[in-house]
């Protein structure tokens, strides 16, 4: 197994979470190398995991945390992690060590670059990007929003701990006698990238009957303004969005609302 850093000629992979095979993926666009292009200025750090055969089995990304969705100060915060776990294409390489490496080497990376510590965040339900995994890696957690913890591992005494951005009271814009599709975008994320997507065709098929609206938040600013970074709306009340939702599951919703005008 090697790690390696991104180059051009494994972007097109890691822009679709090396799920070269999904058709979901692909739907999702290319937002997420448009993030991946906008971010490497910014501090944007993405390393693959290959097998003896060369093969890419994994693969992390992380950048200063002054540019991502959480909030503090010198601290490097990992978004995504991932082992390809699927039967499909290229097959499952998880339980071989790939992560550990990964984010070990991260680890590495981000001391050099002079980071105090490193944040991610995780799930606490068994699937992907699981709270435990950090947590046997020597992370612990700061916060808790819902099933998602904030987790950090300082690399010196005085670090500060990464926090929350909180949603705050800012109101949707709501356009009256019509629905409202809201839906917030970082772009760093594949799922949050296919549920913009989706959620912009549906809309459309309804003709002047909903208003879609999309609103940026790839500036941490937009993050901290909102208290927000992936989420679906529709009119003033949130959708959840994880496992992305279907195109039919979004049309039945705004269909629902649509009839009552």
């Amino acid at each position: 197994m090697r790690i390696v850093d991104l180059d051009e000629r494994t972007k097109p992979l890691f822009c679709l979470c090396l799920e070269d095979w999904s058709d979901d993926a692909k739907e999702a666009g290319d937002r997420r190398c448009r993030w991946v292009d906008r971010f490497t200025a910014r501090g944007l750090r993405a390393k693959l995991a290959l097998d003896d055969a060369g093969t890419p089995g994994g693969m992390i990304q992380y950048l200063p945390i002054e540019e991502s969705t959480v909030d503090g100060t010198g601290l490097y915060f990992i978004p995504c992690i991932w082992v390809h776990g699927h039967k499909q294409g290229r097959g499952n390489f998880q339980g071989h060590g790939m992560g550990r490496a990964l984010l070990a080497a991260a680890e590495e990376d981000a001391r050099a670059l002079g980071a105090k510590g490193m944040a991610a965040w995780g799930l606490w339900l068994p699937f992907w990007m699981k709270a435990s995994w950090f947590k046997r890696h020597g992370y612990r957690s700061v916060a808790r929003d819902g099933i998602a913890s904030l987790l950090w591992k300082p690399f010196v005494a005085d670090a500060q701990p990464p926090r929350w951005f909180r949603r705050t009271a800012k109101p949707l814009e709501l356009t009256p006698g019509r629905v409202n599709v809201t839906c917030f975008v970082n772009g760093w994320c594949t799922v949050g990238n296919l549920t913009a997507e989706r959620a912009r065709r549906v809309a459309g098929e309804f003709g002047d009957r909903v208003v879609f609206r999309e609103v940026d938040t790839s500036e941490h600013r937009t993050v901290a303004e909102w208290g927000l970074a992936d989420a679906l709306f529709v009119d003033a009340k949130q959708v959840m969005t994880g496992p992305p939702l279907s195109a039919e599951r979004i049309r039945r919703i705004v269909g629902k609302k649509a009839v009552r005008l």
